[in-house]
């Protein structure tokens, strides 16, 4: 989804880094093998995502919702030499896909791979976050949050995409569309919600930032 005229969009394209050859050759296999390719994260988003983990330098990331791995690689970018990035993803048919191109990078070491439900996963990670990823099934947006809200350190960010939802949020809501209400229910959580301060970005499909008090 893009909110500017295109022209206005490709200027700011052509004005940001580009993105590295792994990832443009994962992309390329991505949109060849796989099913929905629209659901990565895309080159000038990946560049938000990385310059946004170099920024905070997290020595442990979250991430929900893999697919094959684009953001995860973008993330990546910023980790501390001896940091981790964990990365959960219910579709174990991309696991291999994935591997693969994390062995290629720099930071397949400290990429870990989690396969099966969120829900079910986010409460073993006996562990704090300084950066999270939320890139899931829409109707579990709050969920994951009131899961990962007290595994976020103060001072750290929580990352949220599709939040504007093709511009759905702002059309009449039609009650059968379950994702639509869920993504207006979490934007309002995230506003509302007193432990953290909230930003929205209209970039892509829209990204909220969200920093813990």
């Amino acid at each position: 989804m893009y909110f500017l005229p295109e022209n206005l969009d490709n200027y700011v394209v052509a004005h940001s880094q580009q993105e590295p050859e792994l990832l443009q050759r994962l992309t390329r296999e991505t949109y060849q093998k796989v099913l929905q390719p629209i659901m990565l994260s895309g080159p000038y988003q990946g560049r938000v995502l990385s310059m946004i983990s170099k920024l905070i330098r997290p020595k442990s990331i979250l991430e929900l919702g893999t697919f094959t791995g684009y953001s995860t690689l973008c993330l990546a970018e910023g980790l501390k030499h001896d940091g981790e990035l964990h990365t959960i993803d219910i579709n174990e048919e991309l696991v291999d896909f994935q591997r693969k191109y994390f062995d290629q990078s720099s930071f397949g070491k400290q990429i870990i791979q989690h396969t099966g439900s969120a829900l079910n996963i986010i409460p073993k990670l006996n562990q704090t976050y300084d950066l999270v990823f939320i890139d899931a099934d829409k109707p579990n947006y709050s969920n994951y949050f009131h899961l990962i809200i007290n595994k976020l350190k103060p001072g750290g960010i929580l990352l949220s995409d599709n939040v504007l939802w093709h511009g759905k949020v702002v059309e009449p809501l039609d009650d059968k569309d379950k994702s639509t209400k869920a993504v207006l229910d979490y934007n309002t959580l995230l506003k509302n919600d007193d432990r953290i301060e909230t930003v929205l970005l209209p970039i892509r499909d829209g990204l909220t930032i969200s920093r813990k008090k």
